[in-house]
């Protein structure tokens, strides 16, 4: 009897292994981590909190999709020679797909159709490229961002007014577009008066300086318009050292904690914010898409919406001015 029971307890080992070994085999079938689809993410500043945002929408995506998402970018946006190169590496590692935050409208395009002469598409987030070979653009409307700046600079400071404006990156189409956006509506108004119009190069540190200088150039300043998170940070920055909050009112661009902040301490008057997440999801979603040959939409907006002190802890709201929260 306890040879027999032996001889069930080996029998029933050899098939709880032969089980093992099967099952073993049949996730060799399966894809392994390193034949996932790559997909490279470059971006204007890869250290930016509103890349930082991107970032998070695209590992969204390739964690719910299964692609490797690698993300780069320059560590300054005015590197344009940088982030070609970073695209041109991109093509060269075999990367199966480039989403690309272009920080030059006509530079990286030569960049971007190399990459697709290699049949690798490409996803333009954020901001436009002069090339008709991309597979689709996901972002702002930036002219209508430019717009929306002024119009809330003309209800919160009203038709009568001096003011300036804080511009980004000269030859960035979403700088140019956001700055047309600004001057086309501000036009429509005889009595708004452009003192300074500047350019901070993405640097606060430039901007707060810029800032100080047109406060002492134009003491009867009424507000700053500033067209992109660290334009609106370094001008809140200024304003507050200077301490004329609510002196001078700052109507900014994007939702980084920082602006956040002194929206809070009502240093910044108004923001009209962006949606990073979504471009950095959809620009993964639609560039797998791609790779599979599916059909791309051409153009998809992430909107826009308008925040103040009053309205940033309503529900709607709340996501888009603390993605970095669950």
């Amino acid at each position: 009897m306890l040879r027999k029971m032996k001889g069930l307890i080996s029998l029933a080992l050899i098939l709880f292994i032969s089980a093992l070994l099967i099952a073993g085999c049949g996730r060799n079938t399966i894809p392994t981590g390193e034949n996932r689809k790559k997909i490279s993410v470059i971006v204007k500043m890869k250290d930016a909190s509103f890349f930082n945002v991107v970032r998070m929408g695209a590992e969204a995506a390739g964690k719910e999709f299964d692609v490797h998402v690698e993300f780069a970018g320059p560590d300054n946006e005015k590197d344009i020679e940088g982030q070609i190169k970073l695209v041109e590496e991109a093509v060269s590692g075999q990367y199966n797909a480039i989403v690309l935050a272009a920080g030059d409208y006509n530079k990286l395009a030569g960049a971007a159709e190399k990459a697709v002469n290699q049949n690798i598409p490409v996803i333009v987030i954020d901001s436009p490229l002069n090339s008709d070979r991309i597979k689709g653009f996901i972002g702002t409307d930036n002219v209508d961002a430019g717009s929306k700046l002024a119009e809330t600079l003309i209800k919160r400071v009203g038709t009568e007014c001096r003011i300036a404006v804080m511009n980004f990156m000269k030859g960035a189409a979403s700088s140019d577009l956001r700055e047309k956006g600004v001057f086309d509506t501000l036009n429509k108004y005889p009595d708004v008066h452009v003192v300074s119009n500047m350019y901070c190069n993405s640097d606060e540190s430039i901007a707060f300086e810029l800032t100080k200088k047109a406060i002492n150039d134009n003491r009867d300043l009424d507000a700053i318009v500033c067209t992109n998170a660290q334009s609106s940070v370094g001008v809140a920055r200024a304003i507050d050292t200077e301490k004329l909050s609510g002196k001078i009112k700052i109507i900014g661009l994007d939702s980084t904690p920082e602006e956040i902040s002194y929206v809070e301490k009502g240093v910044i008057e108004a923001l009209v914010i962006q949606n990073p997440f979504n471009m950095g999801y959809l620009g993964v979603r639609y560039a797998i898409d791609a790779i599979n040959n599916k059909s791309v939409p051409k153009l998809t907006n992430t909107g826009l919406t308008i925040i103040d002190k009053d309205n940033m802890y309503l529900p709607e709201n709340e996501k888009l001015v603390f993605p970095f929260t669950d």
